[in-house]
């Protein structure tokens, strides 16, 4: 039976009166007991407060350091702007570059979950689109923008927006820069290119590798803002190249972007990708064509961004572009259709359709080395063939 709280006068510890009203009643083992737990009750009591007092300010720091994005800071630099990527897209490119917007507009795409529509979802712009982070079972990582009609269909929003005699998207903001300041004069600017459809490549007579989406980019590596060393994302993978050899235009480089997959090369002509690493100047077995077709500036019609990787923050960079979308971690296209979807085609393990690409935040945006990974060649040529390793 628990004991009986009594109105009188003694110590309360888990319920249980320690009374000290008649000491002759207490032998010397009864009061260690006793002792033991008073002692235990009052530290007990001390470190439950401190708990509380590290738990709070664990808390705060939490806060501080993920809801709380630096200051915005100035303009992008000058020099970011003046060394920009020019494009050329290929002479038989079908799909141009497009307007980040529409992929995120209800009368072209919904966000999907396993397949399944998200049910009643927000109203989606650029900038509530990291909303959508807030649904799935992995933050967000397995929401996929899905096209509301058959792709099957070419429905015309796909095929994106051709460049003027000028070389801008009208209408259409398809690039954006993101800069991130490391400090001591090192600054890393990454060049992002949207297209709302990414055309596979034939290999042994079987389209493979189409999805809805596709992001490709260039990154220029600077020193007290003087370029050193650009890097061509291919896929999932890409080349980098010491400044003084790749083709400008007075100090902007050229980026040959690859018809229908749109990765990006120094040069024209055809590019196998077959191994990684390793641009074999003739068709094998996955090969890339680019040529000097169309030439897109997308500089003409771009959002701008610093990013602070300490706070994983991206700020607008001296204007009003838009953020919530850089903080994306979905997918920009349909999900990998089904072995069942009558428009799924196989060959081997690979597929006809496959899922959309991950966005902007998950390009490796605080690099150790100007290729996202740690193993990286930075070539002395343009020629198809490796050089040498350096460590830029």
């Amino acid at each position: 039976m628990a004991p009986e709280k009594q109105k009188r006068s003694g110590f309360i510890v888990s319920h249980t009166i320690i009374s000290y009203r008649d000491p002759k009643q207490l032998n010397r083992r009864t009061i260690s007991i006793y002792a033991a737990v008073i002692v235990t009750a009052v530290l007990g009591g001390l470190l439950w407060q401190q708990g509380l007092f590290h738990l709070a300010a664990a808390l705060l720091q939490a806060a501080s350091t993920t809801t709380a994005c630096p200051a915005p800071a100035t303009a992008v630099p000058q020099y970011v702007l003046d060394y920009a990527p020019l494009v050329w897209l290929d002479v038989s490119e079908p799909y141009f570059p497009s307007d980040i917007s529409c992929q995120v507009r209800s009368t072209y795409f919904h966000p999907d979950l396993n397949l399944t529509s998200i049910p009643n979802p927000p109203t989606l712009t650029l900038d509530n689109l990291d909303q959508l982070n807030d649904y799935g079972n992995y933050g967000g990582e397995d929401v996929y923008l899905t096209s509301n009609v058959d792709i099957t269909t070419n429905p015309q929003f796909l095929y994106g927006v051709r460049p003027d005699a000028t070389g801008k998207t009208n209408d259409a903001v398809s690039m954006v820069i993101v800069v991130t300041d490391k400090g001591l004069g090192n600054v890393d600017a990454f060049y992002m290119y949207f297209y709302a459809y990414n055309l596979g490549n034939t290999v042994l007579g079987n389209e493979l590798g189409d999805h809805v989406g596709d992001w490709e980019h260039n990154m220029i590596r600077f020193k007290d803002g003087v370029p050193t060393a650009i890097w061509y994302s291919q896929h999932s993978n890409g080349e980098a190249f010491e400044w003084g050899v790749v083709e400008k235009r007075g100090n902007r480089p050229y980026a040959y972007s690859a018809v229908g997959s749109h990765g990006v090369y120094a040069t024209a002509g055809a590019h196998d990708h077959t191994f990684p690493n390793l641009d074999l100047p003739f068709k094998f077995l996955v090969t890339d064509h680019t040529s000097a077709g169309t030439l897109w500036d997308p500089l003409l019609n771009r959002y701008n961004y610093n990013y602070n990787p300490g706070s994983n923050c991206f700020t607008a960079a001296g204007d009003s572009s838009p953020t919530a979308f850089m903080n994306y971690v979905g997918r920009w296209g349909d999900q990998q259709y089904a072995d069942s979807d009558p428009r799924q085609k196989a060959f081997f393990t690979f597929r006809k359709y496959v899922a959309g690409p991950t966005g902007p935040q998950d390009k490796q945006l605080n690099r150790t080395n100007i290729c996202p990974s740690d193993d990286c060649i930075v070539r002395d040529s343009t020629r198809p063939i490796p050089g040498p390793i350096t460590s830029l």
